[in-house]
C-alpha cells in the first residue's frame, strides 16, 4: 500500500533516490545499452519520471545516453572499482572475440540476447571496409525484420514469444520484409532451433543477413553477420565458418548474457 501511495504522491529525496536505482538496475541488465521507455517499464516508473531521472543520472556520471540509449557511464566504477574492472574486462573479452572474428572472416559481426523481455545488442564489431549496417529503424522493436532479432525470437518459449509480439507487432520495413505475424511463426515452425537464420533485405534492401543461435548461459543468444547484396556467395560459408569456430567464443559469450 505504501508503494503504491508513493508513486502518486510528490517525490520525496528518498522516493528519488530508490526509483533512481531501480533505473541502474534496469541498466545494468543491458550492456548495451537501452532506451528510456524500456529502462522506464523494467523500472516500474511513469516515462516522463524516468527521463527526469535518466537526465540527472547521465549528467552525473552514473549513466551516458549514446544513439538514443542509456549505458551504465564511469561514475559506477568509482563506487566498486574492482566490480567495475570485472564488467569492464568481460566486456573486452567480447570486444576483442568479435573482433577477432571481423577481420577472420572479413565481415561485420554482431553479438545480441534477449533479455527482461527485450533484444539487446551487446556487441558489434565492423570496420570502415566492413561496416555495420546502419539502424535505421529500432533494433529492438524490429527483431522479426532482422536476422539477428529472428534467431533471438526463434529461441523463446510460445508465451514469451507471443507477448513480445504483442508488444512489438509484425509490419513490413522493405519489399522484403516477412509481412505479417502467421508467416513470421510459420517461419519459426519450419526451422530448426539450432539452424542458421538468413534474411535478404527485410529490414535493408541492399543487405544480406544470417544468424547462428548461442547456447552460452540459460538465455537465448546469437550472433549475426551482414553483407551487401552484391557479396551474398559469400554469406553462408562465411556464417558457417562462424558456427564452426564458435566454441573459443563461448566463455566470454557467458559472461556477456550475464552482465
Amino acid at each position: 500500500m505504501a508503494t503504491a501511495a508513493s508513486e502518486g504522491a510528490p517525490p520525496t529525496l528518498i522516493t528519488s533516490v530508490q526509483r533512481a536505482l531501480r533505473l541502474l538496475e534496469a541498466a545494468s541488465r543491458h550492456p548495451g545499452g537501452a532506451p528510456a521507455k524500456v529502462l522506464a517499464r523494467q523500472a516500474r516508473l511513469p516515462l516522463p519520471t524516468a527521463y527526469h531521472l535518466l537526465r540527472t543520472l547521465a549528467h552525473e556520471g552514473y549513466l551516458r545516453r549514446e544513439k538514443g540509449v542509456f549505458l551504465l557511464g564511469d561514475a559506477l566504477e568509482r563506487l566498486s572499482p574492482v566490480g567495475g574492472a570485472t564488467v569492464q574486462n568481460r566486456r573486452s573479452k567480447l570486444e576483442e572475440s568479435l573482433e577477432h572474428w571481423r577481420d577472420a572472416i572479413g565481415v561485420p559481426v554482431y553479438f545480441a540476447v534477449y533479455r527482461e523481455g527485450e533484444i539487446d545488442i551487446a556487441g558489434i564489431a565492423d570496420a570502415p571496409q566492413t561496416p555495420a549496417v546502419r539502424e535505421w529503424a529500432d533494433f529492438r522493436a524490429t527483431g522479426h525484420a532482422h536476422a539477428l532479432g529472428q534467431c533471438l525470437l526463434g529461441q523463446l518459449g510460445e508465451a514469451a514469444l507471443h507477448d513480445h509480439l504483442d508488444r512489438y507487432p509484425v509490419r513490413p520495413l522493405t519489399p522484403h520484409s516477412v509481412p505479417d505475424r502467421r508467416t513470421l511463426l510459420d517461419r519459426f515452425a519450419a526451422t530448426g532451433r539450432t539452424d542458421p537464420v538468413v534474411e535478404r533485405q527485410e529490414y535493408a534492401v541492399g543487405t544480406v543477413c544470417a544468424a547462428i543461435p548461442i547456447t552460452a548461459g540459460s538465455g537465448a543468444a546469437a550472433m549475426a553477420i551482414s553483407l551487401p547484396l552484391d557479396q551474398e556467395e559469400r554469406l553462408l560459408p562465411a556464417i558457417e565458418q562462424l558456427r564452426t569456430g564458435i566454441g573459443r567464443l563461448l566463455s566470454s559469450l557467458a559472461f556477456s548474457i550475464s552482465i
